[in-house]
């Protein structure tokens, strides 16, 4: 399909409160395909419609090397959180940045398929932190907002005790 130009940190949607998405119908089928080509161009695990200028409730994550993971979620909400993890995380919409972000290591998402049909997903550690992310996004949150500290340029590079978590 096509990649869209992904807004970074001072544009207004970025901090919107997003709305439902409604119809269920071609324009949402290109719509998911765009942001899953746009995440794997831009070499992320996760993409949220705000971040590509569009106010509504879909985002998509996959944190697999081989791009075989691709969860669409439609509507999402988290409806059960289990533990906690701590590590790094980074954002497409915050180029050059990360910071060190506590997160649950279990989470049940409840969402909608593109056809509209409500499923249930549950994410462990890397892809429970990706999901959160991707949820914050429609709610106008960031990681900067709940982050315990942001990693220097020399962290970003190299190792950080986080890293070390299982």
């Amino acid at each position: 399909m096509a990649t869209r130009k992904i807004v970074t940190l001072g544009d207004d949607a970025l901090r919107k409160t997003c709305r439902p998405q409604e119809k269920f119908d071609r324009r949402l089928a290109i719509l998911l395909q765009d942001m899953a080509d746009t995440m794997y161009k831009a070499e992320g695990v996760g993409l949220a419609a705000p971040q590509v200028g569009i106010l509504r409730r879909i985002a998509v994550v996959d944190v697999t090397a081989d791009h075989t993971g691709l969860l669409e979620m439609v509507n999402p909400e988290i409806i059960e959180t289990d533990g906690t993890q701590t590590g790094r995380e980074g954002c497409l919409s915050l180029p050059g940045r990360q910071g060190v972000v506590t997160r649950p290591r279990h989470v049940r998402v409840r969402y909608q398929n593109r056809k509209g049909e409500t499923l249930e997903h549950d994410a462990e550690g890397f892809e429970a932190r990706a999901v959160c992310h991707e949820l914050d996004h429609l709610d106008g949150t960031l990681y900067i907002d709940r982050m315990d500290r942001e990693l220097t340029e020399e962290e970003i590079q190299g190792h950080i005790p986080e890293d070390d978590q299982p």
